[in-house]
């Protein structure tokens, strides 16, 4: 065990508290102190509240002492991507066009954490309407990627990203609508779950849209799904109540023998996968065969046209939101976002419907080409992390979504989706292997990635803030 309190995972403060040998307080007070050194450099937060998160812990021990704790999460510091609705909060959704109104009640997964007595020590930062792989925002702090303060964290579950990286206490929340967790989990060195759609209910839902845990491990984002993963009617999508034994993830490596496992190499559109990440990649597959499994190359099923075609209706959808503002907020919208809204003025309703049909065929085309195999390994990201002051990897509105061509087809499929570290560029920078297994195999898609974790080579320390 660290005895760094804020490196420890979940699942060893929930042994520490139950034992008496460490205290919510004493472990929240060393998240804060962390956070205090580390938050100049990175701005991952909104809403960092030391004395609310303290008094929260002084709670959470009170029932440790009495025997009573909510759950194994119980007084463990966690933080919720400010997308994510907690009562009497604001939500400014990134940008500075929104005006400010505390929300009435907590979303799904804040309220599923509650619930489970975890210490809320922030919010986190997001990009302006959660549209950018980036930490580049109308309204928070440029956030950073603590690997690399030159680099973003990706996004637009930019600050979640970075807070994990950089041991904000060890159990995160972010969402995903594109690739929102597993981008800045591939940039970042983390692991993330995009769970199939409706698994973790959320409020306001869309298609596509899912929250997820973002963690250090296997074994915390599986923590965090026995709390988050419980039907909530205010999600139309939410799935029916199940009883999956999340806390049977931990397999051995020989649970890859004999699985099936496609290798896709190119998505089929936007940017070309780069050499190292391409490299790595390919490694991890022969990780995986020498564990047993099948490992078959496949054949890109995305195609140009339909990533344009999501591109072109939330295009759209972002232009009637923007609408819908005063001229004066309107303006106050990051320009590259407004730029990239506005081009959707010329649209005719053809062109909008042929743009929507895109999501179907991305949803059919991905769930064919799965079929065959048990899971399916990808690069995370086609590209290592821009530089922090971009909006995207491109920085050209017109092409924003050119890096998204391995995340988006699981969301319009509903498939569950992982993202873990499997190496590192010549420059230090982690490189995400995405993992995406069968619709509604949750578990299975864990299991896949705890034996990952096994058999990929030791990790690099985590990133210290600058002076440590």
């Amino acid at each position: 065990m660290s005895t760094r309190l804020y490196d420890l995972s979940a699942q060893e403060l929930a042994t520490a508290y139950r034992d008496a040998s460490l205290s919510p307080v004493e472990v929240t007070q060393a998240v804060l102190d962390h956070i205090a050194r580390w938050e100049p450099h990175l701005q991952a937060t909104w809403l960092l509240r030391p004395e609310a998160a303290l008094e929260q812990a002084r709670a959470s021990e009170e029932r440790w002492r009495r025997g009573e704790p909510l759950g194994p999460l119980d007084g463990v510091p966690t933080t919720i991507k400010e997308n994510i609705a907690t009562r009497g909060d604001p939500m400014p959704a990134g940008t500075a066009a929104v005006e400010l109104r505390p929300a009435a009640a907590d979303a799904p997964p804040a309220a599923r954490l509650k619930e489970a007595g975890v210490v809320i020590v922030s919010k986190t930062t997001m990009p302006d309407y959660g549209m950018l792989s980036s930490g580049l925002s109308s309204f928070h702090t440029l956030a950073r990627n603590p690997w690399d303060l030159r680099k973003t964290p990706g996004g637009s579950s930019a600050g979640a990203g970075a807070a994990a990286a950089a041991g904000y206490g060890p159990l995160h929340i972010g969402t995903d609508i594109g690739g929102s967790l597993r981008l800045p989990a591939g940039w970042c060195g983390i692991f993330t779950l995009k769970p199939s759609l409706g698994r973790i209910p959320i409020d306001p839902p869309y298609m596509g849209r899912a929250a997820g845990p973002m963690t250090r491990s296997v074994a915390d984002a599986a923590l965090m799904m026995q709390a988050l993963a419980r039907p909530d009617v205010r999600d139309s999508m939410s799935l029916p109540a199940q009883d999956i034994a999340w806390s049977e993830f931990d397999v051995a490596a020989d649970h890859l023998r004999g699985l099936r496992i496609g290798l896709l190499l190119d998505a089929g559109c936007g940017l070309a996968v780069e050499p190292e990440i391409r490299a790595a990649v390919e490694h991890a597959a022969r990780l995986f065969e020498q564990a047993g499994a099948i490992v078959e190359p496949m054949q890109p099923f995305m195609s140009q046209a339909m990533l344009d075609g999501m591109d072109h209706l939330w295009r759209m959808r972002s232009l009637v939101d923007m609408n819908a503002l005063p001229p004066a907020q309107r303006t106050k919208v990051l320009p590259y976002i407004r730029e990239w809204a506005e081009s959707a003025a010329a649209f005719s309703g053809e062109h909008v419907f042929r743009a929507f049909s895109q999501f179907h065929a991305t949803r059919v085309a991905a769930v064919a080409a799965c079929a065959s195999f048990d899971y399916v390994i990808s690069p995370t990201a086609p590209n290592s992390p821009a530089a922090a002051e971009l909006p995207s990897p491109t920085n050209d509105p017109l092409r924003p979504l050119e890096h998204i061509g391995f995340t988006v087809p699981f969301n319009m499929s509903e498939q569950p989706a992982a993202s873990i570290n499997c190496g590192y560029t010549s420059e230090g920078l982690p490189i995400g292997l995405q993992i995406a297994g069968q619709r509604f195999d949750d578990l299975g898609v864990l299991k896949i990635s705890r034996a990952f974790e096994l058999i990929r080579e030791p990790q690099r320390p985590w990133p210290e803030p600058p002076g440590a």
